[in-house]
């Protein structure tokens, strides 16, 4: 028996988003599913891009699907009524909820996610959880799978995710086969914090006396006592002022400048571990691995191959 994926497009769609779960679920090369999009606005969708899909199947074809994909829109806001009534109805009986990116704006409009952990693209998680306090949104995961319910991050992670549902579905090696024919491996580590920009706040007052110093001197050990003396401060004084100027303690935030400077080391350079370690502070490669996989949930050797390839350790 077939396994049939129906793909919910509402106005503004993200054609990427809707393109994903056409790749994954509606190659001729997979004929253990079927796939088809329904849109309120079948004969002529308009998409993010500014561009109208048409030929679209009517909302009703979400009644006969196995799995309901809901790709992100350009618009985050809630969905009309009958939508969001028809997507609880599909789910009573038993069909499976899946959004990609944004997408998680609609589903959680349904009430489907509460009081369970989802995900978006960690430019809008925040909003999420703003918006669905009963969601709790983990910024952080590439997908959560809850097996009723499913959510991605932004952009690949659908990939990542729909590879997933097609492993749960199917098994390893047809999941396998899936990623080789779209060139993406079939999992990837860590989560979204490895893509997430933290920007640095604007340094001011005590900080400032003291973060052109300790940029350039990571190798050094940089105590607290050391840079209240560069301060002309006590050591009490500084880290109250620092951290009130900062948001962190002064020893959380050159340990996030160290791991900063190693993720740099790995993309850039064919340093190995010891020498990054050494030359960030850091001092041991035990501690570098320690650290990075604290901050983006990958190796030091799995970092570099995803953001520079395999030049050596």
């Amino acid at each position: 028996m077939t396994h049939r994926v129906v793909a919910l497009a509402l106005p503004s769609v993200v054609p990427f988003d809707l393109a994903i779960a056409a790749q994954v679920f509606g190659s001729p090369a997979e004929p253990e599913y079927t796939f088809e999009i329904a849109s309120p606005a079948p004969d002529s969708l308009p998409t993010s891009q500014g561009y109208a899909l048409s030929g679209l199947s009517p909302l009703r074809a979400l009644c006969e699907a196995d799995t309901v994909v809901i790709p992100g829109c350009a618009s985050l806001e809630a969905p009309p009524d009958a939508v969001r009534e028809l997507l609880c109805e599909v789910a009573g009986r038993g069909t499976r909820l899946v959004s990609i990116c944004t997408g998680a704006f609609i589903l959680a409009a349904t009430g489907l996610l509460d009081g369970l952990t989802a995900t978006t693209h960690w430019q809008d998680a925040t909003e999420l959880q703003a918006r669905f306090p009963r969601v709790v949104v983990d910024p952080n995961a590439l997908y959560i799978d809850h097996g009723h319910v499913a959510t991605s991050a932004g952009m690949a992670a659908g990939i990542d995710l729909c590879i997933h549902l097609v492993r749960t579905d199917l098994g390893q090696t047809v999941a396998a086969g899936v990623a080789r024919r779209m060139v993406v491996p079939p999992h990837r580590s860590g989560g979204q914090a490895q893509y997430i920009d933290h920007p640095e706040p604007a340094p001011r007052g005590v900080a400032h006396s003291v973060i052109d110093h300790v940029q350039r001197h990571l190798d050094s050990p940089l105590t607290n006592a050391e840079l209240a003396r560069l301060a002309g401060i006590s050591s009490r004084h500084f880290s109250r002022c620092f951290t009130a100027e900062v948001g962190s303690t002064p020893l959380q935030w050159v340990t996030a400048q160290r791991v900063a400077e190693a993720r740099r080391l790995l993309e850039t350079t064919g340093l190995g571990i010891d020498a990054i370690a050494a030359r960030t502070g850091l001092g041991t490669a035990t501690n570098l691995r320690r650290r990075l996989k604290d901050a983006v949930g990958l190796s030091p050797s799995e970092y570099r191959r995803t953001y520079r390839g395999d030049v050596g350790r």
